[in-house]
């Protein structure tokens, strides 16, 4: 993976991410990126191929899990990947400053926002009063539309809250739907399995032959 010579369309930004996430499963780490020369050649800026919004869960170590080295992934991580000014500020500035071609959304097997707000839903869950009760409510809504399209899986509304929080970066950031819309850019709304170790596309914007 190189960051600094290829410049990749957003399918084949993916194609690279994937393939290292293969070798991650498959325990067949290449650990790109890593060296000496690496780190001197990022002193003068980096060139990330995609920007990875993901949970905060500390069993998915975005970097890892797809075999990516110093430079190869912007990451930024919240508890349930949910979204604010903030998250989607640095979404914007990788998009427009740093012009990675490939946005992800990444849920994950197992996450604990998810799970919290579908059992607040059922009314089996209690509902903090402190800070984490924000986690509960940005998490509902798409647990709320996945149950009104007749699911009632774990693993159903982890996957609905990538899509929607894919969907919401596109509703609410106009010059990334540009790109979108443009074919500069690729949205991938995936799901880590912890079981495993492999990401599964949910669901894409602006892609083609997306493994």
């Amino acid at each position: 993976m190189s960051a600094e010579t290829h410049d990749p369309s957003p399918a084949e930004a993916w194609r690279i991410l994937h393939d290292g996430n293969v070798r991650f499963a498959a325990e067949d780490l290449h650990h790109p990126n890593l060296d000496w020369v690496r780190r001197h050649t990022l002193r003068s800026g980096q060139n990330p191929i995609a920007v990875v919004l993901a949970c905060s869960d500390s069993r998915v170590p975005v970097e890892i899990i797809f075999d990516a080295g110093l430079g190869d992934v912007f990451t930024v991580r919240t508890a349930g990947e949910i979204l604010g000014e903030e998250v989607m500020g640095s979404v914007s500035y990788a998009v427009n400053s740093l012009h990675v071609p490939l946005v992800i959304v990444l849920g994950h097997e197992g996450c604990g926002a998810v799970s919290a707000a579908s059992k607040a839903i059922e009314g089996e869950g209690h509902i903090p009063g402190d800070h984490r009760r924000i986690l509960v409510e940005k998490v509902a809504p798409s647990i709320l539309k996945a149950r009104g399209e007749g699911h009632s899986e774990p693993t159903d509304f982890e996957r609905y809250h990538a899509v929607e929080v894919a969907k919401q970066l596109i509703e609410r950031m106009p010059k990334l739907r540009a790109k979108v819309e443009h074919g500069e850019v690729g949205i991938l709304a995936g799901r880590y399995r912890l079981s495993d170790g492999l990401v599964e596309t949910v669901h894409s914007w602006g892609m083609s032959d997306t493994p």
